[in-house]
């Protein structure tokens, strides 16, 4: 076996069986500004992964993989431990540590909020022998009428969510994490996705995607409320040690059709969203910020916001408090075979639950969706996100090693 199989063998604490209480000042739910150490370095060690919780960084890059056949738990805890010492090592802007993973694309770049943030598929927990400590939620997502999707951009062993304030920095950790796998994953798919730099645009958590809306307006603070919080990480005293401190997300690749949307009047689009372009704001009135009245109706008893628009089939209020927290990436990967843009969002949701979460809002949106006519669902995937890592610990630890 590589060099590369045996980083950290036999020198790594075994992970508390109980997991860690989530810090209330913990520097990935503040942000990068408040992180200690250099100007954009975001720790990667912590009671749950950096990149969940972390504010939007303006580039990401997301890959699946797949275990390579023959590859057993032994072979996935190693390259796992691997992992952990390489994303360690470029979130403080250094070099990953093996020789024959760095290509020296980002020297001088710095830590450049650099985050990596791990997931495991379904079929990581049958390749392991793991099946038994699979746990409920992570059973495949149902399919949902209008879904167009390619299973070769779909699904995966594992996932890997590298997101950056440089382009060349999330490039370069992908690339090196990529060849620290070789012979034992390959990669399945991966897609590239981009929004504003902090502190530019719309207010400190959205942003414009492409159809010139206002994204991510309603997302819960998990800073502010540790009750949303708990919506997002898995916190409950059944869930073992692994898991309590990790999340589940859904990534999904939806194309927009740009061509008819941006043909319609503004107050079509806006009628379909319930949010006016300009500022975000509700339909209802206000600011970006202001709660939408869902019961507002003009003089003739029309509802202000309509039946199948945008905010009110996905709001948590109408879904029994469904919750997610969206860290999506727009994409625009240049024109398809039919000349029509092959652009959209890179939709990825956190949650504690993908049942309680993004399950009942995505049938109710499947069912009536006033946006449904200008976007294809054309990827989709489910993982499950293990806890963070302590200094001397590896992600995964507890679950492979237990």
């Amino acid at each position: 076996m590589r060099r590369r199989a045996l980083l950290g063998a036999g020198g790594l604490a075994a992970l508390a069986a109980g997991g860690a209480a989530l810090a209330a000042d913990d520097p990935a739910v503040r942000g990068p500004a408040a992180a200690p150490g250099p100007p954009g370095r975001i720790p990667f060690h912590g009671p749950h992964q950096a990149g969940i919780l972390t504010p939007r960084q303006a580039c990401a890059r997301l890959a699946a993989l797949d275990l390579t056949p023959g590859a057993d738990r032994a072979r996935a805890a190693a390259l796992l431990r691997a992992w952990t010492v390489a994303a360690e090592r470029l979130s403080r802007g250094e070099p990953p540590g093996e020789a024959d993973a760095d290509t020296g694309v980002a020297l001088g770049a710095g830590p450049a909020s650099l985050t990596v943030t791990f997931g495991f598929g379904a079929g990581f927990f049958d390749r392991t022998g793991l099946a038994s400590a699979r746990p409920p939620a992570l059973a495949p997502l149902p399919a949902f009428p209008g879904d167009r999707l390619d299973p070769a951009r779909s699904g995966g062993d594992l996932f890997l969510q590298v997101a950056a304030a440089d382009p060349f920095a999330a490039v370069h950790a992908l690339r090196a994490l990529q060849r620290i796998a070789r012979g034992a994953a390959a990669t399945r798919w991966e897609m590239t996705g981009f929004t504003r730099p902090s502190g530019t645009g719309a207010a400190d958590g959205t942003h414009r995607n492409l159809m010139g809306q206002l994204d991510g307006t309603a997302n819960p603070d998990p800073a502010a409320d540790r009750a949303q919080r708990d919506r997002i990480l898995v916190t409950g005293p059944d869930a073992p040690g692994w898991l309590r401190g990790g999340s589940y997300v859904v990534v999904r690749r939806i194309r927009m059709l740009l061509d008819h949307w941006e043909g319609l009047p503004v107050h079509h689009r806006e009628q379909a969203v319930g949010r006016r372009v300009t500022d975000g704001a509700p339909l209802t009135g206000g600011t970006e910020r202001t709660p939408v009245d869902l019961d507002a109706a003009r003089p003739d008893g029309v509802p202000v916001i309509a039946a199948n628009a945008h905010i009110r089939l996905a709001a948590p209020k109408t879904n029994s408090g469904a919750t997610m927290l969206r860290r999506g990436w727009s994409y625009y990967d240049g024109p398809r075979p039919d000349g029509a843009p092959d652009a959209g969002m890179l939709f990825v949701a956190w949650q504690t639950d993908p049942g309680t979460g993004f399950l009942p809002v995505q049938h109710r949106l499947a069912r009536g969706d006033a946006l449904a006519r200008y976007v294809e669902h054309e990827a989709s995937a489910l993982f499950v996100a293990p806890r963070g890592a302590a200094p001397g610990e590896w992600i995964g630890q507890a679950l492979l090693e237990g």
